[in-house]
């Protein structure tokens, strides 16, 4: 894994306190299918496949905490950060373990 996702990777422990103290600026995008997004996402998770990402950059402000989750996290979600990144969103994570490591214990 290079060095530049592991640093935009955020725990669900972050994601979780983020949420609690700036809720009204974080925003969860879940970039797999509808499919997979139907069976299982995140609360309050938006979805946006990963092949339309840019359409974030309309619908949400750049200064707000976009995290993008996948099943396991660090592949769609790795890149979907990263392109949300160069879109300007200076806030943009991925989810490490993604939506699969959000209800692990």
């Amino acid at each position: 894994m290079e060095h530049a996702q592991i640093t935009n990777c955020i725990s669900r422990e972050e994601l979780k306190q983020l949420i609690s103290t700036k809720q009204q600026l974080v925003k969860i995008i879940d970039v797999r299918g509808k499919e997979d997004y139907d069976n299982y996402h995140i609360p309050g998770a938006i979805n946006i496949v990963i092949l339309e990402i840019e359409l974030a950059s309309q619908l949400f402000d750049k200064n707000d905490f976009v995290i993008t989750a996948c099943g396991k996290g660090g592949g769609r979600s790795a890149q979907a950060a990263e392109k949300l990144q160069q879109l300007g969103f200076k806030n943009a994570k991925w989810l490490c373990g993604g939506t699969i490591g959000w209800n692990e214990n």
